[in-house]
């Protein structure tokens, strides 16, 4: 895990704040790249950082397809000249226009969304008979996670069924496992491999009957590996770029040390070997059980509790003289970075200890445009 990430200029800097190293982000995207051999067959996720130059940034090495958790991600990433957006969450609801009017927007790029359900292509039929557009569609297929997606048996009437639109077409899969928890690699592939089987079988049917699948998008930053080797996947690693303390510590074989920390402030000492951060939960993601971060360089420590504002932590015993002091700053690795970048307007970036820009959350809120 990356060691230091201390500043110039850090002690004028208020607290608590996200930072960025810009290096190591640029050595994350290059080892994703040189990890899948072919750059073309990289589609990220951007929920992970939300930053309009971050996908700059990914685009000047070549990947220029992205995957989207809102619609105001789609309008970032759009806006930023991506090729392919696939905007990977049911599309649903009020949501079904706005999809329409940002494809209007942007015809340069190839938008894409998810679907599992019969009832909303129709609606999205509806709708699309209104404005003359057409929506192209991947079949979000339920591979375990069971969050989102159709059971794979379900597959061939899916599709079946989506033949009798005019204006929408299913033109691919995404399958997520993000319930692929296993520590180890080999166990991870081999449940991966079956996934793909299963699938490749389901493609073979549906290109007898027919049906043009072009697109074939699996896992997450965790299978990415297992992915990487077929050709014919894209894969949609999201948090490795900036990485985080908790895919740090489960996945050793991915070899991507965080880029991303919070600046943080120690504001008391409440009692011998103990101290309190200026980290509550309002800086940082919540959603983790057991620890939300790991201080940077400092051992024979165990946080107590967390509350909006504080964090209060105490010394092992044996090392209380090593307690941090009031005015102390410190940096803390997230453990889940992807909701901790919504919670700042910005990120400070470094490189070789000094300040070089600042990265806007650009999709922060919901709604930039449409």
């Amino acid at each position: 895990m990356k060691e230091n990430f201390r500043f110039e200029g850090q002690h004028e800097t208020i607290t608590p704040q996200l930072v960025i190293d810009r290096a190591q982000l640029d050595r994350n995207t290059d080892h994703a790249i040189d990890m899948i051999g072919d750059v073309s067959r990289l589609w990220p996720h951007v929920k992970s950082h939300k930053m309009a130059a971050i996908v700059s940034r990914l685009m000047a090495k070549g990947i220029d397809k992205f995957k989207c958790a809102t619609i105001a991600e789609l309008e970032m990433v759009a806006r930023a000249g991506a090729s392919k957006a696939l905007l990977a969450y049911p599309l649903v609801g009020v949501n079904i226009p706005r999809f329409l009017a940002l494809q209007k927007a942007f015809p340069d790029t190839e938008v894409l969304a998810l679907t599992d359900d019969v009832q909303q292509m129709h609606l999205m039929e509806e709708e699309c008979r209104k404005t003359g557009e057409h929506i192209s569609l991947l079949c979000d297929v339920n591979v375990g996670m069971n969050r989102t997606g159709i059971l794979p048996d379900r597959i061939d009437s899916f599709f079946a069924e989506s033949s009798k639109l005019d204006h929408v077409s299913l033109v691919g899969f995404h399958c997520y496992d993000g319930h692929r928890h296993e520590k180890e690699l080999a166990q991870r592939k081999s449940h991966t491999d079956l996934t793909y089987a299963m699938i490749k079988e389901k493609i073979a049917t549906l290109k007898q009957n027919g049906f043009d699948i072009r697109y074939l998008i699996m896992g997450g930053s965790p299978t990415f590996p297992c992915y990487a080797p077929y050709e014919d996947v894209y894969c949609s690693p999201g948090t490795i770029f900036i990485n985080d303390a908790g895919y740090s510590a489960s996945y050793a074989d991915l070899d991507f040390p965080p880029a991303a920390a919070i600046l943080t402030r120690v504001i008391s000492n409440p009692a011998p070997g103990a101290f309190t951060l200026d980290l509550g939960y309002k800086g940082i993601a919540s959603d983790p059980a057991g620890s939300r971060g790991v201080i940077v360089g400092l051992d024979n420590v165990e946080q107590q509790f967390q509350s909006e504002e504080h964090w209060a932590w105490r010394m092992k015993s044996g090392h209380e003289d090593e307690c941090p002091v009031v005015g102390d700053e410190l940096f803390v690795i997230p453990t889940h970075i992807c909701p901790t970048s919504a919670l700042y307007p910005y990120a400070i970036v470094i490189e070789n200890g000094r300040i070089v820009d600042r990265y806007e959350t650009t999709a922060r809120n919901r709604k930039i445009t449409f």
